[in-house]
């Protein structure tokens, strides 16, 4: 399976934008683009790199290589709605995206390999491709092989290090380990600090 495997530090500075909690603590010291010449090159500039860089941004957010985006971003084009608000409803409605939301990992790189790994059940059987759809009314939970791993004995303490806020379209019982999908994403439960208009415009060019 492909994915990007580049220092997740190293990206957040590149981006300017934390993608996961140790990035915070790097970037309050070191600003700035990383590199030897990071601080000669500068974020600003014109118009199209601009929009390059929120699609960056975005595509780093959520974990997904060049093509997996601009797919996505396809299907957000075709489908009835707002276009960018589509965009961030498919990519929160991925499986590993839940999983980090539902505060079953501290990151979605985390996220992403728990179900790769087979730990989860969708609507009863095994999945392990992190970019299934999640629907209202689908139900995920962890394997009861899974529920027996270190791992997932220590849930509690790792939903307690998850930096994530209920979400009103999941309903997570951590007890049992299940994750229950009742609605549709809201846009303003999307990850903070987006601006989806400007990746629109990057293929629209």
């Amino acid at each position: 399976m492909a994915r990007d495997n580049s220092p997740i530090v190293k990206q957040s500075r590149r981006e300017g934008y934390a993608l996961a909690p140790k990035a915070h603590k790097v970037m309050a010291k070191k600003s700035g683009i990383p590199g030897e010449h990071g601080d000669k090159r500068v974020r600003g500039g014109s118009l199209y790199l601009t929009q390059l860089r929120e699609k960056q941004k975005v595509r780093r957010i959520y974990g997904l290589l060049e093509k997996q985006f601009a797919k996505v971003m396809g299907e957000a084009q075709k489908a009835d709605g707002l276009t960018g608000e589509k965009l961030l409803e498919f990519l929160e409605r991925r499986v590993d995206n839940a999983v980090f939301r539902a505060g079953f990992a501290t990151t979605r790189r985390q996220a992403r390999q728990l179900v790769s790994h087979g730990h989860f059940l969708l609507n009863g059987r095994r999945i392990d491709i992190p970019s299934i759809r999640l629907n209202p009314g689908d139900v995920l939970e962890v394997r009861p092989k899974s529920q027996k791993t270190e791992y997932f004995k220590n849930l509690p303490n790792v939903m307690g290090a998850a930096s994530t806020a209920p979400l009103s379209w999941l309903k997570v019982d951590g007890k049992k380990m299940k994750i229950e999908v009742t609605a549709m994403p809201k846009r303003e439960e999307a990850e903070a600090g987006i601006n989806e208009q400007l990746i629109v415009e990057y293929y629209s060019r």
